[in-house]
């Protein structure tokens, strides 16, 4: 009886199936939920690393944007400065263009007074042709530094380029075409016309009247 009795009580203290599932159960619940807690914890410090570096990512592209802000007002303020000289410049330029031009015509303008002034004194017409022929070709001399080419068309075939036929002539010496006298010279600026050259141009050799009896 009393090994009976023994038993009895050993089943009884010994757990059951169903009891020992749950402990399993609860112990695997306890696992999870720690496992569960690290993972969450570990989420979350990744989040706050990503948002940190975020963080400092648009810092620095704010820093950047400044910086390229910065960059963008100093070239727009030096090129408004740029466009104004350039203006100031060309304004100047324009304004003073004829200055060397000028400065080479007044002494050509000093000896004709001077000329004038000798004329005005003297009886000797020699002197005073003499002196405007110096005049001429200092002015002659000033035009060609300048780039002015004077256009010589007697004896020349006329070119309506550079000529302007005043009327034409018959002439029995001059081809037909070609330019009998020069009235007026003309100029170029290099290969730009200035002013034609004014001409009488040859009609050529007369055509015969015939003054004999008509035929009956």
């Amino acid at each position: 009886m009393s090994d009976s009795t023994n038993r009895l009580g050993e089943e009884q203290d010994a757990p059951t199936s169903d009891e020992a599932a749950r402990a399993n159960q609860s112990a695997g619940d306890e696992e999870i939920e720690i496992e569960s807690g690290s993972t969450k914890a570990a989420a979350a410090r990744g989040a706050d690393e990503k948002i940190s570096a975020l963080k400092a990512e648009l810092a620095q592209t704010k820093a950047e944007l400044e910086k390229f802000r910065d960059l963008a007002l100093r070239s727009s303020a030096d090129l408004d400065n740029y466009r104004k000289r350039m203006s100031k410049e060309r304004e100047e330029a324009i304004k003073f263009a004829n200055s060397s031009f000028l400065e080479r015509l007044i002494p050509v303008l000093d000896n004709f007074e001077f000329g004038l002034q000798a004329a005005r004194t003297t009886s000797s017409p020699v002197s005073i042709l003499e002196g405007m022929a110096m005049v001429q070709k200092q002015f002659q001399d000033f035009l060609s530094s300048a780039g002015i080419e004077m256009i010589d068309a007697t004896g020349q075939h006329f070119d309506p380029q550079l000529h302007e036929a005043i009327s034409q002539e018959e002439n029995e010496q001059v081809p037909e075409g070609i330019v009998i006298r020069q009235l007026r010279k003309g100029y170029k600026l290099r290969d730009r016309l200035i002013r034609p050259a004014n001409v009488v141009v040859s009609k050529g050799t007369p055509i015969a009247v015939s003054t004999g009896p008509r035929e009956t």
